[in-house]
């Protein structure tokens, strides 16, 4: 017991060496309770286009038939968080992606801390995940006594609100278990349902993903529908609406990350400079951007759907 409580303080230890902001550990286990609500969430068609949801449930709710021989959920969190606003009256962008792509980012990090635990303690194996896998990510963070799942679906944490990044890092190895974090700090609060500019939020933690900003400048590949015409509030990637509002992240600071550093052009650039966007331009704000998931026609097509115009081609 000693050596698996003091294995689990290294690895949190050096978690924070490496920049993350909270780490907690959770055994693995089958997820019952999220299996039945992801199965009615699917069955309900909140997922709208992204069919991917629908692959490998087996895994998304059992870790142990994504990583063979998995006993422990390293959960891990990274704030991306940044005051900076774009000029007033320009299409937005979520902060999430004002910086590098945090794939590439959380990976490098998650593959020091891999290699320290197989440095330090001997032939662990495990994977790292930055939802790119089918992982319950919100679920474990929880589970590891990182926050709660609010009521539009985030997770909080009462010390600095919800502007992270999630990753887990499942290993084959026993290790000290964190309490599972079971008090919801949400109360009568609905600020975020009331202030979903596409009443996304359809109950207190259940967001339609169809309705979603997000994915409708994300994830959709169509076009987006008209009905959203003047529900967008001017979002062209993302959308943070739901976490602006929120009274925890008044807690919130800002990131301490260099990747996350945001272009400079990207805050300067006016409406016009955005509906004139070139390809060269996009590529050169976005070289590394998670932006880059669009592609430059998807940019502009969100674009031209928030201000009503056609860009000439």
């Amino acid at each position: 017991m000693a050596e698996k409580v003091d294995i689990s303080r290294k690895i949190k230890d050096f978690a924070y060496t490496l920049g993350f902001d909270a780490c907690g550990i959770a055994p693995v286990q089958f997820l019952e309770k999220e299996a039945h609500r992801l199965e009615k969430w699917l069955n309900e068609g909140k997922h709208g286009q992204m069919s991917y949801m629908e692959n490998h449930f087996d895994m998304r709710v059992d870790p142990g038939k994504l990583v063979p021989g998995a006993k422990s959920v390293i959960s891990l969190l990274l704030n991306y968080h940044n005051p900076q606003k774009q000029v007033e009256g320009a299409p937005k962008i979520s902060q999430y992606a004002y910086g590098k792509d945090y794939h590439f980012v959380i990976k490098e990090k998650m593959r020091h801390l891999h290699d320290f635990i197989r440095e330090s303690f001997g032939k662990v194996e495990g994977r790292g995940f930055v939802d790119s896998a089918p992982v319950l990510d919100k679920t474990w963070a929880q589970k590891a006594g990182l926050g709660w799942m609010g009521k539009h679906s985030n997770l909080i944490t009462k010390q600095a609100g919800s502007y992270f990044f999630l990753a887990e890092l499942i290993v084959d190895i026993e290790l000290e278990y964190d309490n599972e974090f079971r008090t919801d700090h949400c109360g009568t609060c609905t600020k975020c349902l009331d202030a979903c500019p596409t009443d996304a939020i359809v109950e207190p933690y259940v967001v339609d993903g169809s309705k979603c900003i997000s994915y409708l400048t994300i994830e959709l590949k169509d076009e987006i529908p008209a009905k959203f015409s003047d529900k967008m509030d001017d979002w062209m990637f993302g959308c943070d609406v739901c976490q602006e509002v929120c009274p925890w992240n008044r807690f919130s600071s800002p990131h301490r990350t260099e990747a996350f550093n945001v272009h400079p052009d990207l805050l300067s650039m006016t409406r016009n400079e955005w509906e004139d966007l070139s390809r060269e331009t996009f590529n050169e704000i976005f070289k590394k951007s998670a932006v880059k998931r669009t592609k430059y026609q998807g940019l502009i097509r969100n674009i031209e759907f928030v201000s009503g115009k056609k860009k000439e081609q």
